[in-house]
């Protein structure tokens, strides 16, 4: 007999597929149409059009299946730049640390473990790019997390590159639902559903949630900073849904990353 939260949980796991499926076939029309857009250009400019094309990309969220997975919709060119050069102590860890809305969050990256994620942070955070943002989702049914550092706040941006998955036999090996458990205090990479195409944005995990092993961990919180998302994610979602943006809004005011 199927209990009614593992219910939840596979109708949960089914709309993560189903949005990635989605995405990727997405992705796909965006990658066609750049190219008929950039033919298009070339021959404009032949023969002295001056016109301006524009292309939104896949990046418009599904109002009609928010995602039951912590996956952002990054726009065609998210990867056209390349990740920074890794400068790192790779035997060494760090810690960010978010002055929020809500109070303080810090967590702790192992580079060692995850030396490209730890690396992209450290120099996305020196260069600002997480001050001023949002965490701009909350999910509290089936998974629960709270997802951070898109500088859209919508789930569509990102640093204009992409890192490489890492870690992700960390957590064991997955069970026959083809998940495993992030646990409490965990911090992970979003994704778009494909491998190796995390950017800027990131999950909270603020209680034990059950996910497939695609997702880069690569951060702890210690307890105080647990507690502040588990807060967040108490008082619930805007508007009352299961998934959404925050009802406690959290505005990330200044992002660092120190060796600790």
């Amino acid at each position: 007999m199927v209990s009614s939260d593992q219910r939840r949980r596979q109708l949960a796991r089914e709309k993560f597929e189903r949005q990635q499926q989605r995405r990727e076939e997405a992705r796909r029309r965006t990658r066609r149409l750049t190219v008929v857009i950039a033919s298009v250009v070339a021959v404009a400019a032949i023969v002295g059009v001056g016109s301006y094309l524009a292309l939104d990309g896949d990046g418009k969220k599904d109002k009609s299946d928010a995602a039951a997975s912590p996956s952002p919709s990054p726009s065609a060119s998210e990867s056209s730049a390349p990740e920074p050069a890794l400068k790192i102590d790779k035997k060494a860890k760090y810690t960010m640390s978010l002055k929020t809305s809500q109070g303080d969050i810090a967590f702790t990256m192992d580079a060692a473990k995850t030396p490209h994620t730890t690396n992209s942070f450290k120099s996305l955070a020196d260069k600002g790019f997480f001050d001023g943002t949002k965490c701009h989702r909350l999910t509290t049914q089936g998974i629960f997390v709270l997802q951070c550092g898109d500088p859209k706040g919508d789930g569509t941006g990102g640093p204009g590159y992409t890192i490489p998955d890492e870690n992700l036999t960390a957590l064991g090996k997955a069970g026959k639902d083809g998940t495993v458990t992030y646990p409490a205090g965990t911090v992970a990479m979003a994704n778009t559903g494909q491998a190796h195409t995390g950017g800027s944005q990131f999950f909270l995990v603020y209680k034990d949630s059950k996910l497939p092993p695609t997702y880069t961990p690569f951060g702890t919180m210690d307890d105080a900073s647990l507690k502040a998302v588990k807060d967040i994610g108490a008082a619930g979602v805007a508007g009352g849904a299961a998934d959404g943006a925050p009802k406690k809004a959290v505005n990330i005011s200044k992002a660092a990353v120190d060796k600790s």
